[in-house]
């Protein structure tokens, strides 16, 4: 993976270059990151100059706080979350849980998310962060085309250090201020713990027998299937 310096976003970087079956993730194609809202000028022109498609699993409430307009790339808004955000630090969700919630809710449009990979035009997929929904957006992504599965898990650790530390910390205080009894709030709100990404994908096996199985259950076509494949994977 690359890791990118674009003004204004961050944890944003190319996965291309991970091993993948028969070659390697191309570089250029898929690019993950948190919210765009804070890209200075430089920062907007250049990803207007990288991608061609952005897809951004925000919800409403979070895009009407955080608007973002990057001219150039056509971008597709997928909320993935059914409800707020806001709900899920109220009910104290584990990881392990939410990425199930979103695995089982929300499948069709992660299928649509990763529909837009098809294509093979260089595309940006982000959430607030770019850790949680964008997290499992691409790992799904990725598996479903045979990437390595220990890289796929080091991209998604990866993003625990790439988010602003003083941000992190400031969050981890508001959020043990409001929910003192909380045991995953913290956890949910600043860290991707590789554990976390190695039990999802275990479980999609056992559930759906692989990633593109979990993707064809929830509508994916085989040919669209070949297609990722071909978008993705450069051959060795």
């Amino acid at each position: 993976m690359t890791t990118l310096d674009i003004e204004g976003v961050a944890n944003i970087r190319d996965v291309g270059g991970m091993p993948a079956a028969g070659g390697r993730i191309r570089s250029g194609v898929l690019l993950r990151s948190g919210q765009l809202s804070g890209a200075t000028a430089a920062g907007a022109g250049e990803l207007g100059a990288r991608v061609r498609r952005i897809v951004d699993l925000r919800d409403g409430e979070e895009v009407a706080a955080e608007p973002s307009e990057i001219e150039g790339p056509d971008t597709l808004h997928l909320p993935l979350f059914l409800g707020s955000v806001r709900s899920f630090f109220e009910a104290d969700t584990s990881l392990d849980d939410l990425y199930l919630h979103l695995l089982e809710e929300s499948g069709e449009r992660l299928v649509a998310a990763v529909r837009v990979i098809t294509s093979g035009e260089p595309t940006l997929v982000h959430c607030t962060v770019g850790k949680d929904r964008t997290g499992v957006t691409v790992a799904l992504a990725l598996a479903a085309v045979g990437a390595d599965r220990e890289a796929i898990i080091e991209d998604y650790a990866l993003t625990e250090s790439q988010l602003p530390a003083e941000r992190s910390r400031r969050i981890a205080a508001y959020l043990r201020a409001q929910h003192p009894e909380a045991v995953h709030a913290v956890a949910l709100a600043t860290q991707s713990p590789a554990p976390v990404m190695r039990a999802l994908l275990e479980r999609i096996d056992e559930r759906w027998g692989s990633a593109a199985g979990y993707l064809r259950a929830n509508g994916m076509t085989d040919a669209e299937l070949d297609a990722l494949t071909v978008a993705l994977v450069e051959p060795a």
